[in-house]
């Protein structure tokens, strides 16, 4: 019976060549974050019932162990906010699926280079290895993303990567012909040769670049506007034995969005946020993303996050969570509140402020949202 074999290793040669291995045998993989304390390396391993663990010791068989199913390549940990992320079970031919829906869009060919550089337990930086090893173009994976050999790498020969807008802002882009840019959403002014990327764990990475869904992929707009989505990359399954998958075939991600009509006739898709983000705050809709993008053009934050809180009066209120440039001289509601205010309706301007030293973010910089009202 094919295998659960969990790759304990950091990013580089010795990963890809485990991951080959495991492939070969008939074997699925499940990358884990060398981020990890161990005790909870452990649970996760644990809990997704991997039968076998290679680490920097070599190979060991664990206890309880379960199989997976033929065809089964990759069980991917979810960015889960609160409680076990869940294990997305990704098959070969929605890996294969994957990369050659993303090759074609970027028109890859047998010069281009890939070069992974983000955490290889998350899909953005997972998937660049799979396409890399699908197509048979070169790759070089770096342990984490360091700005230095990034930049090294792509004076050697890297002309593709995947980033996070956090680790655009730390290179000079024009050293790539193309970065793929996931996780949170992309700054305004990213520059051209980027590809602004919507997925997740559960599509096998991005399947909607710049608003046009790549080859193959079907996206529906739920009367309640949830984004649908139906593609021959999506997942099996969890490892659990739940799905998401409804019984047409139609991924519901959880997201809300709507489609704008661009200067070229055609149509792309305009994602909202995640459905349970949503502020209703005396009758009127907010979505965060918007606030925070104001909030972020202030010259003293440095970074925001905002999130609904009860309200007897209007429902919910508007609470800001931000970085300052200066924590002795942070800024004062009322300054914030007439700055947001100036761009966008009054009732979208924060009614609580909180300063904090750091804001609760995944690996790839997705802003962890639930937590700011713990």
């Amino acid at each position: 019976m094919p295998r659960l074999v969990a790759l304990d290793l950091p990013g580089g040669t010795t990963f890809v060549e485990a991951l080959q291995r495991t492939w070969d045998a008939g074997d699925a993989v499940l990358p884990v974050d060398q981020r990890l304390p161990p005790a909870a390396a452990t649970v996760l391993v644990e809990t997704m019932r991997a039968a076998v663990i290679i680490d920097s010791d070599g190979e060991h068989v664990l206890d309880h162990g379960e199989p997976t199913e033929a065809g089964d390549a990759l069980v991917v940990a979810t960015s889960g906010s609160t409680g076990m992320p869940k294990g997305v079970v990704l098959t070969h031919d929605a890996v294969a699926a994957s990369a050659e829906a993303t090759s074609a869009r970027l028109q890859v060919d047998d010069d281009d280079h890939w070069l992974a550089c983000l955490p290889l337990a998350h899909i953005g930086g997972l998937s660049v290895v799979t396409r890399a090893l699908h197509r048979g173009v070169g790759l070089t994976v770096l342990p984490r993303f360091d700005a230095d050999e990034v930049t090294a790498a792509a004076t050697r020969g890297a002309t593709l990567t995947s980033l996070v807008a956090t680790a655009l802002q730390r290179i000079d882009p024009r050293i790539f012909r193309c970065i793929v840019l996931g996780g949170s959403r992309p700054p305004a002014d990213r520059p051209a040769n980027t590809v602004a990327t919507y997925g997740m764990t559960e599509t096998g990475s991005g399947v909607v670049y710049d608003g046009v869904a790549l080859d193959g992929v079907e996206i529906r707009i739920a009367a309640d506007q949830e984004i649908l989505i139906r593609c021959p990359m999506m997942l099996r399954g969890y490892r659990d034995g739940t799905t998401p998958i409804d019984v047409d075939g139609w991924l519901h991600t959880g997201d809300l969005g709507l489609w704008l009509d661009d200067d070229a006739g055609g149509r792309r898709l305009h994602v909202e946020g995640r459905a349970g983000d949503l502020i209703i705050t005396g009758g009127e809709n907010v979505w965060p993303e918007t606030v925070e993008a104001a909030l972020a053009t202030h010259p003293t934050v440095v970074d925001a996050g905002v999130a609904g809180s009860p309200d007897p009066v209007w429902g919910q209120r508007v609470g800001a969570w931000i970085v300052v440039a200066d924590p002795a001289a942070p800024p004062t509601l009322a300054e914030l509140r007439e700055h947001v205010s100036a761009t966008l309706p009054a009732y979208m301007a924060p009614r609580e402020l909180f300063v904090v030293e750091r804001l609760p973010r995944t690996a790839l910089g997705k802003l962890q949202r639930a937590m700011l009202r713990r």
